[in-house]
């Protein structure tokens, strides 16, 4: 199934509305962004890790379609050799088209990709009805050329939702056919 404005217009938003008993079709949770992000610790010289954060924003240019935001550090950390304005990681927020052509690949393409794949954890919601969804190898996406990056690294994947429920947001994103693990009867 191809996710997409119109597969939640004319599928999804009907099934919720007569599911949650909702008349009101604004009232019916849907999905407002998805943020991808990356932080960057390694290697402890300033300088190494612009260059780190700099290819991982190529990376995440290529998978998103979208030019990341980098982030910084707000305060300085002596411990981790850390000043204020140091470059930390990389964040994107995709909304309308880029949100859901790359909700389709994270669902088609990349978690399949997944070494011993059984399913999503339904518990990674936060009480608001947003899912975060952590990848351990941003190489699950096929745009990424292995020999092009210089480490393996994980990346976080948040759902932001209108859902004013956990139960409403996973149903959400079930009906948008997110590989939820199967529980055992």
């Amino acid at each position: 199934m191809i996710i997409n404005q119109q597969t939640y217009q004319k599928e999804i938003l009907p099934a919720l509305k007569k599911e949650f008993g909702i008349k009101n079709s604004m009232a019916v949770p849907r999905l407002r962004k998805i943020v991808v992000n990356m932080g960057v610790s390694d290697p402890p010289d300033p300088k190494q890790r612009k260059q780190a954060i700099d290819n991982i924003a190529d990376q995440f240019k290529i998978m998103t379609g979208q030019k990341p935001k980098l982030t910084k550090a707000r305060q300085s950390i002596a411990t981790f050799k850390l000043r204020v304005g140091d470059p930390l990681g990389v964040v994107v927020t995709l909304r309308g088209k880029r949100m859901w052509q790359f909700f389709n690949k994270l669902i088609s393409v990349a978690l399949p990709r997944v070494k011993d794949f059984r399913g999503v954890s339904k518990t990674a919601f936060d009480g608001q009805g947003n899912f975060s969804l952590g990848l351990e190898e941003q190489i699950v996406f096929p745009e990424i050329e292995y020999d092009k990056i210089e480490r393996v690294r994980s990346l976080q994947v948040t759902f932001v939702t209108t859902a004013q429920s956990d139960e409403q947001s996973r149903r959400l994103l079930e009906l948008f056919g997110m590989p939820f693990v199967k529980e055992d009867k």
